[in-house]
C-alpha cells in the first residue's frame, strides 16, 4: 500500500485531510530522544512555516493550512509527543512544558536550515508550544524566528475562564478544581464505542462553536479518539498543573507576533487572546473571529488570510533591510 493510501484511510472522512497534498516524512529526535514525527509539504525553496497543532490532535488538523500555504510556502507540520505518529514516551514524567519547548527547537533544528528562519503558528497547545520555547530558548528566538502566530492559545489561567462550570462567584474556586479533574480524566480514558455519542457531544461544546459543520466536530473527535490515552493523560495533566495563575512569560517573544482569538471559544475564551495582544512585545496583528476554538477547521479562510499577510510581511521587511 502506498504512503497516499495510508494517509487517506488515516484521514477518515474529513474531505480537507482525505485532500491533503502528498508530504515528505521527517524523523526527529527531541533531546530527550523521544521520535517524532514531521512531514515537509510545498517547495523546498520556500519559506518556512512550521505548525504546531493542539492538543488531542495530529497534523492534519492543519489541512485547509497545509493544503492552501504549500502551494507557495514550504509547510512544515509535526505531531507532538504522545499524538499522531509521533512516539509515546514511556514514563509519566515524559511530558512538562520544558519537553514541548524541546520538541519545537528539535523540530525547527530538523528541518530550518541555519541560515532560514521560520514563520511559526501553533493553535492551542501548539501556541503554548511557542511561548514556553521563547520563554525557555531566549537566545533561539530571533536566529529560528522571522515571526510566530498564536491561535486559540493562552499563557496561564487555564481553567479560570474555561466555560464549562458556570458557578456563582463565591464557588469559583470548587469550579476549577472540578474543571481540572474532569478534563484530566477525560483526557486520559480510553474512548469505548459505548459511549461514543456522550464524548462527541463534549468536545463539540469544548472545542467547536454551534454554527460549525458537523463534520468538523466528527474530525475532532476522530482525532481525539486516535490519540493514544497516555498522551492525552500526559498532556493534561501537564497544561491543567502547571498553566495556573502564574502565566508563561511573553518578553523573549521580540519577534512579530499574529494573534487570533475567537468570540465563541469555550475552552480558551478570547480573553486569553486579548491578554496575549496586549503583553507580547511585537504585536503584528490581533484579530478576533467567529467561531469555537478550532479557527483553523471553523474559518480556515480567515486564518490562512492571515497567515500569509503574517509571511508576505516579514518577507517585505526583510528585502527592504537587506
Amino acid at each position: 500500500m502506498g504512503r497516499g493510501q495510508t494517509a487517506n484511510m488515516q484521514a477518515g472522512t474529513f474531505a480537507p485531510a482525505q485532500a491533503l497534498p502528498p508530504g515528505r516524512p521527517v524523523t526527529v529526535r527531541s533531546t530527550d530522544g523521544t521520535r517524532l514525527h514531521a512531514e515537509v509539504f510545498g517547495p523546498d525553496d520556500g519559506q518556512p512555516i512550521v505548525l504546531a497543532h493542539g492538543i488531542t490532535c495530529a497534523l492534519r488538523v492543519w489541512a485547509h493550512q497545509i493544503t492552501d500555504l504549500s502551494r507557495d510556502y514550504r509547510v512544515i507540520a509535526y505531531d507532538h509527543r504522545g499524538h499522531g505518529r509521533s512516539g509515546v514516551p514511556p514514563r509519566r514524567d515524559g511530558y512538562s512544558l520544558d519537553h514541548l519547548a524541546a520538541d519545537l527547537d528539535s523540530v525547527l533544528d530538523a528541518t530550518v536550515a541555519a541560515d532560514e528562519r521560520a514563520v511559526v503558528a501553533g493553535h492551542s497547545m501548539g501556541g503554548i508550544a511557542i511561548t514556553s520555547w521563547a520563554e525557555r530558548y531566549p537566545d533561539r528566538v530571533s536566529d529560528r524566528a522571522s515571526a510566530v502566530a498564536l491561535i486559540n492559545t493562552t499563557t496561564g489561567d487555564l481553567l479560570r475562564d474555561v466555560r464549562l462550570l458556570p458557578v456563582p462567584a463565591p464557588l469559583a474556586g470548587a469550579r476549577i478544581a472540578a474543571a481540572g479533574t474532569l478534563l484530566k480524566t477525560f483526557g486520559a480514558t480510553p474512548v469505548p464505542r459505548a459511549i461514543h455519542g456522550a464524548n462527541l457531544r463534549f468536545l463539540s461544546m469544548l472545542a467547536v462553536g454551534r454554527d460549525a459543520d458537523p463534520a468538523i466536530a466528527a474530525f475532532v473527535h476522530e482525532l481525539f479518539a486516535a490519540t493514544p490515552a497516555a498522551g492525552r493523560g500526559g498532556w493534561a495533566r501537564t497544561l491543567v498543573d502547571h498553566l495556573g495563575p502564574q502565566h508563561i512569560g511573553l518578553n523573549n517573544l521580540v519577534v512579530p507576533t499574529l494573534v487570533i482569538g475567537s468570540e465563541k471559544d469555550r475552552l480558551l475564551p478570547v480573553t486569553s487572546a486579548r491578554r496575549i495582544a496586549r503583553e507580547v512585545p511585537n504585536l503584528a496583528e490581533y484579530v478576533e473571529l467567529s467561531g469555537g476554538h478550532c479557527a483553523i477547521l471553523e474559518r480556515p479562510q480567515e486564518v490562512n488570510r492571515q497567515l500569509r499577510l503574517l509571511v508576505d510581511s516579514v518577507a517585505a521587511k526583510r528585502r527592504v533591510t537587506s
